[in-house]
């Protein structure tokens, strides 16, 4: 058996245990890292930890350490009665408002996981707070961030557009725009419905027993409305974060982190319980798992399984097993970094002239991120960290569950949309 067979034997092996024996998936994983690559790949210590994700602990620790410093001095509270006076009261609008705020921060030049970390907490917590569905929610802010990724100014966008430009593919950043637009919306409007959203009130305000329930307490009536010292430099830092990360071009992990130290120094009160908040046992599993990850990168299982399916010598079928592949990678990688591998891999048979390239770039890049409300990427793990009020285990294997629908369904849907039209 080969290394590449045996490295993929072994993830299929984490995922029953993790699923069977109720054990975190993270620690499987950190356990099958050190395994394979020690055992297999012939890896020291420090090769491994090379795939340790380091940026992405601090952005889970950073960004929910911050927001639950906002929930304890009643700062959600405040921006959740805000928000809905802005629409009126119409609960069923809100994941839609959620939708198009991180379409657009994305659209302008936002990293995708930078607006979800800014938008997901909030949006979160308006679910918990008016009986909106995580899932619901937590998809609906994902999939905006990948409605606007493609934009001609957007970081995924520039990114995609420089490949096909340096590999002298056909080219139409307008027409990859539009197709992840309209993806991910039609996407959005059918959780919408599937998930319970015509049934939100559209007028008069939300429940307030829901409310209650959802919190766990007494509404906050008076005192969640009034903006205190404390609430208001919330806010600020709330401000703040948006611009380190959207202007200054600051990691938002670290931002986030230092921010919500500032806070703590000066409200330590408000502060002592938002370390117990963050949500270790998430950043266990999603740090475990891209590090087994990495190490299957290092060994070359990816390239490997990309360079077996361009070799098959039917373009058709190369091009939707290339879309699949580029989905089940993403879902536990970097969308961007298998774009930047597949792309070139795709070179081959776009070369033959019988697949069209402008069709074939935009099947690779939306199947590579749209599966990104997978709980084991970098978006979906941040909407699984900032739940409010769900049974952790169980919302995981909701996200879970409907990543697997979409990278099964999706890769095939856009290769019949995008790809097959331009066989020939």
């Amino acid at each position: 058996m080969s290394p590449e067979v045996l490295s993929i034997l072994v993830l299929a092996v984490i995922f029953v245990l993790a699923t069977t024996r109720s054990i975190n998936m993270g620690a499987l994983a950190f356990a099958a890292a050190f395994g394979v690559g020690t055992l297999v790949a012939g890896m020291d210590a420090d090769e491994i930890f090379a795939g340790f994700p380091g940026d992405l602990f601090v952005v889970l620790v950073g960004v929910t350490y911050l927001f639950a410093i906002a929930r304890a001095n009643g700062t959600t509270d405040w921006l959740v009665h805000a928000s809905v006076r802005l629409v009126g009261g119409r609960v069923a609008l809100i994941p839609w408002v959620m939708f198009a705020v991180t379409a657009a921060l994305t659209a302008i030049g936002a990293v995708s996981p930078a607006a979800v970390a800014i938008v997901a907490p909030l949006a979160l917590g308006f679910a918990a707070q008016y009986g909106i569905k995580p899932l619901l929610m937590g998809a609906l802010v994902v999939h905006g961030a990948q409605a606007g990724g493609f934009s001609p100014i957007s970081i995924y966008g520039s990114t995609v557009n420089g490949i096909v430009a340096r590999e002298d593919l056909p080219g139409s950043p307008l027409a990859l725009f539009a197709a992840s637009l309209v993806v991910n919306l039609l996407i959005a409007a059918v959780l919408f419905v599937a998930l319970g959203g015509l049934r939100l009130p559209r007028t008069g305000g939300a429940s307030r027993a829901q409310s209650d329930s959802d919190e766990g307490s007494a509404a906050p009536a008076a005192g969640a409305l009034a903006l205190t010292p404390a609430r208001a430099a919330t806010l600020l830092a709330l401000l703040a974060l948006v611009v380190a990360v959207l202007v200054l071009d600051l990691d938002a992990g670290l931002s986030a982190i230092t921010l919500a130290v500032v806070l703590s120094a000066v409200w330590p009160q408000d502060s002592k319980a938002a370390v117990a908040e963050i949500t270790w046992p998430t950043v266990l599993l999603i740090c475990g798992v891209l590090t087994y990850v990495g190490v299957l990168d290092q060994m070359g299982t990816i390239t490997w399984a990309g360079e077996a399916v361009g070799g098959i010598g039917i373009p058709l079928l190369a091009a939707l097993l290339l879309c699949y592949i580029g989905a089940l990678v993403s879902a536990f990688a970097s969308s961007v970094g298998i774009i930047g591998a597949l792309i070139p891999l795709a070179v081959p048979f776009l070369a033959q002239g019988e697949i069209g390239a402008v069709g074939m770039v935009a099947a690779l890049a939306v199947s590579a991120t749209v599966v990104d409300v997978s709980p084991f990427s970098t978006n979906g793990a941040l909407v699984l960290a900032n739940a409010k009020n769900v049974d952790r285990d169980g919302f995981f294997k909701q996200l879970m569950v409907y990543g697997a629908l979409v990278v099964a369904a999706v890769p095939a849907l856009v290769w019949l949309a995008l790809v097959v039209p331009g066989f020939g």
